[in-house]
């Protein structure tokens, strides 16, 4: 893709990076990873890693003692556009300074970018996912702040049709600038035999059925509903193991919900903690239905399910909590299984489903690894994005 003179230097300000885990945080490496031309800078909190490459800018970007807590990163921002690095002359015929920025979060970051856009005369775009769309319009006060940065923004980019829908509910002037983008995944699974025989052996899984939750435990993931519907599982398929890998606020929680099943039910659930990169995609090759019934909780609800395409890509079908943004991820009958996350009966209903029909495990898992690689690779999700910035409006 050949870069014309009209392009932006691009800069990601986000709170959200790795080495942070999580969903966000993991997109916006693959921003960082694929962005055509390599003309993305990360802007991002924190202090400086030496594993970092050159494009990745850490700084403390809030601060709770100063009011508002954002003022460093309206500063950093402002010296980091200022950079020699970036050219923001000359300007373009509009009188915008050649760059882009991209706010990896709406609140709080959408106001420094908001304030600081009136002065240096940038452009940028707002990316949202669920959860920041649902706290950035959680009150009056706050309805207002986000109306004015989403007015001034170049573009909105939603990372699921839920999100998107809900902000032209929000504002219907908004879908002029609306654009919708799903995470991407990369597209090759090594398998790893050795590991997996390991793993068996040592939970004493042979001849089992594996049930597979893998994420962080909070309780909008739905794994308590999945532990309460083990005892009527159970009595369907007698050897399935449910097997919970990760950790987070609710893993103390649902270990009481599991110890207050009997003795034959509890023992065939498994806590594993937090597991390694290598150990997830060992987990995600030996069992044989994934689940995660996401729900919406007060607003906080799952914007895509990257993890659903991670367990599709290794054939695996899945079991998805039909709630938020997982319609775009999850297509009932074709690469899992939507249920109602807050109906234990369906949640039941589908387990015992998958099963007792290994043919219909194998074909939705074919359907799944299909669907993963075709469409949804990241390099091609991160050029969508990229050429949705090259639209102007």
């Amino acid at each position: 893709m050949k870069k014309s003179q009209e392009n932006n230097n691009f800069i990601l300000f986000t709170l959200e990076y790795p080495p942070t885990k999580g969903g966000i945080a993991s997109l916006y490496k693959s921003y960082a990873d694929y962005w055509p031309e390599g003309d993305l800078a990360v802007l991002t909190d924190g202090e400086p890693l030496l594993i970092d490459s050159a494009n990745i800018i850490r700084r403390p970007l809030l601060n709770k003692y100063l009011r508002p807590h954002w003022l460093p990163a309206l500063w950093h921002l402002y010296k980091q556009i200022s950079n020699f690095k970036f050219q923001t002359s000359p300007s373009t015929s509009s009188g915008q300074a050649n760059i882009h920025v991209l706010v990896g979060q709406i609140l709080p970051l959408g106001q420094a970018i908001y304030y600081l856009s009136k002065l240096l005369k940038f452009k940028y775009s707002v990316l949202m996912h669920g959860l920041d769309f649902s706290l950035a319009t959680g009150d009056k006060r706050k309805k207002k702040i986000t109306d004015k940065i989403l007015k001034s923004a170049d573009k909105i980019i939603c990372s699921n049709s839920y999100t998107a829908n809900s902000v032209k509910v929000f504002c219907p002037e908004f879908a002029a600038k609306l654009g919708m983008v799903n995470p991407g995944i990369e597209s090759s699974f090594v398998r790893n035999p050795a590991c997996v025989e390991e793993l068996r052996a040592k939970y004493g899984l042979q001849s089992k059925l594996v049930l597979l939750s893998l994420g962080r435990l909070t309780k909008r993931k739905g794994a308590d509903m999945v532990i309460k519907a083990m005892n009527e599982i159970s009595g369907s398929a007698e050897n399935l193991v449910y097997v919970i890998a990760g950790a987070g606020p609710e893993a103390e929680d649902l270990k009481k919900i599991a110890s207050s099943l009997p003795e034959e039910i509890k023992n065939k659930i498994i806590f594993l903690g937090q597991i390694s990169d290598d150990d997830k995609w060992a987990w995600l090759e030996l069992c044989d239905i994934f689940i995660m019934p996401s729900r919406d909780i007060a607003g906080d609800y799952e914007g895509f399910g990257i993890v659903y395409l991670e367990a599709n890509l290794a054939g695996k079908p899945v079991i998805a909590g039909d709630s938020g943004g997982v319609r775009d991820s999850v297509i009932n009958n074709i690469n899992g299984l939507l249920v109602n996350p807050e109906n234990a009966q369906e949640i039941t209903a589908a387990v015992i489903k998958l099963a007792a029909d290994p043919e219909l495990r194998k074909a939705l898992g074919e359907q799944g690894k299909r669907r993963a690689v075709e469409n949804f690779n990241a390099k091609k999700q991160v050029e969508k994005l990229y050429n949705l910035m090259q639209i102007r409006k």
